[in-house]
């Protein structure tokens, strides 16, 4: 490595958010990025360590202690062709990708790992700002058309791989943008939606085409789908909701997330609501669900002026620190604590939902009960019980449902194409990610079920090199 006791020299330093009482007026990028000179000299803690665990860690593999060492030894370029090697968008995964491969470095058996996701930021970043992410377009075209249906993380991930192995794609997206959960369920002070225009602009100029606001499986058959093009990938999302089947449940007032967050950046990008709509203002907000959706959650009812928010998980708090339950180079369970964390809330953990109450047919509070999950079952899995008078009660003006998806909608393209269904209501696939239907593939979460951003990418990679050898070799 360019400075091999780097490591002992520099401490771990990450990007600063901006004020709370600034970015809690707007939906903004909470991030202030680093300069390129605070990435240089925070990539020289890349130390030699022989064996690169983050490389094992991250999904699509890439190569991170070499363009560390070239972010430190300022050769940009250099660095920002081997990130595009192996990351088809690495400005939305040093965003919002959770980092496995930072929970797998050696520096972070003793020390604190790498900044590996705001290197991969910083170069991208300036790799756009010198010129450098540019199109480029196949020098050859094999004369043979793919359709994509999605344009979420894997659906973009397998069409620009195709797209580079010449063959001529169509993305098909049933909404009115193309990003899929990038665009719709990432709330922007998190993902800037001019981040994806400028990428998605890039693979246009490179030859894939978009055609938005059609939905395959209604107006546009299958059927024709398949014999307007030779190979098709369904990369559809999962996108069914877990619902609470709890009294109460039909009372107004309760949303899912993924509809209380899309609206709000449809709102934000200028679309046009029609229906209700949901808005957190003046109310006070529970939302059910811990993870990454409920915090986006929380942050989008501070946005909106809520005049409280309360976070709730039915599960234990989270350590603090790695476990000897979860062993380096394993991704850990920690408690994580968010940006949209720090603008303001409640949160509590071992909470189970009992029952919505209200009036006039309207939430007005939610019965609760603490649980416990000390004892385990026979094969030393937790199980939950309640304690016994441990019965409260929260007030609720709005309750947003952010419990996680169940499967891919089954309507649609799937009942269309009368596809198989794994035994959890995903598409069924065989180990060359293609369905039960002849030249139908799938990738993503509606063949994986739902997973991180940086594993649907690997999926779309994956479901691609399947067709070309379906194409070019006429097998599985």
């Amino acid at each position: 490595m360019g400075d091999p006791r780097g490591f002992l020299k520099v401490k771990r330093t990450i990007s600063e958010y901006r004020p709370v009482c600034e970015r809690i007026r707007d939906y903004r990028d909470v991030v202030t990025l680093r300069s390129p000179e605070k990435s240089a000299e925070q990539a020289s803690r890349c130390m030699d360590c022989g064996t690169p665990f983050c490389n094992w860690g991250c999904p699509i593999g890439n190569y991170i202690p070499e363009w560390n060492d070239y972010l430190f030894s300022g050769l940009g370029d250099k660095a920002f062709e081997l990130l595009n090697s192996t990351n088809i968008m690495p400005e939305v995964t040093g965003r919002i990708c959770p980092a496995l491969c930072e929970y797998a470095c050696v520096l972070g058996i003793n020390d604190d790992p790498v900044t590996i996701r705001e290197n991969e930021l910083s170069i991208i970043e300036e790799s756009f700002s010198r010129g450098l992410v540019v199109p480029r377009p196949p020098q050859r075209r094999t004369g043979k058309k793919v359709a994509v249906v999605g344009s979420g993380p894997a659906g973009l991930s397998c069409a620009a791989n195709l797209n580079k192995m010449g063959y001529d794609v169509t993305v098909f997206e049933r909404d009115s943008g193309i990003g899929g959960i990038l665009r719709y369920g990432i709330p922007d002070f998190k993902l800037e939606k001019h981040i994806l225009d400028r990428r998605t602009d890039i693979f246009e100029k490179e030859g894939i085409s978009f055609k938005t606001n059609v939905e395959v499986g209604k107006k546009y058959r299958a059927q024709k789908m398949l014999k307007e093009f030779d190979a098709v990938c369904l990369c559809l999302g999962s996108r069914v909701p877990r619902d609470l089947d709890i009294k109460g449940r039909d009372l107004k007032g309760i949303y899912f997330a993924m509809d209380y967050l899309s609206q709000q950046n449809r709102i934000f990008s200028g679309e046009k609501i029609t229906g209700e709509i949901i808005n957190a203002k003046g109310k006070k907000v529970v939302v059910i669900g811990g993870g990454d959706t409920g915090s986006d959650c929380v942050g989008t009812a501070n946005r909106q002026g809520a005049s409280c928010v309360v976070q709730i998980e039915v599960m234990p708090k989270p350590d603090n620190c790695r476990s000897d339950r979860h062993p380096w180079p394993s991704y850990p369970l920690i408690l994580k604590t968010s940006s949209s964390h720090e603008e303001g809330g409640e949160r509590n953990w071992s909470i189970l939902t009992k029952e919505f109450c209200g009036g006039k047919n309207r939430i007005e509070r939610i019965l609760c009960v603490r649980v416990d999950f000390s004892e385990t079952d026979a094969g030393r899995c937790p199980v939950m019980k309640e304690i016994k008078g441990s019965e409260f009660e929260i007030e609720a003006d709005m309750v947003i449902l952010a419990v996680g998806f169940i499967h891919v909608e089954h309507k649609g393209v799937v009942a269309d194409l009368k596809l198989e269904k794994d035994k959890r209501g995903n598409i069924k696939t065989d180990e060359n990610y293609m369905t039960s239907v002849e030249k139908v593939f799938s990738a993503g979460d509606s063949r994986r079920g739902q997973s991180l951003v940086v594993w649907a990418f690997d999926e779309g990679r994956k479901a691609a090199q399947s067709i070309h050898g379906y194409l070019t070799g006429g097998k599985k």
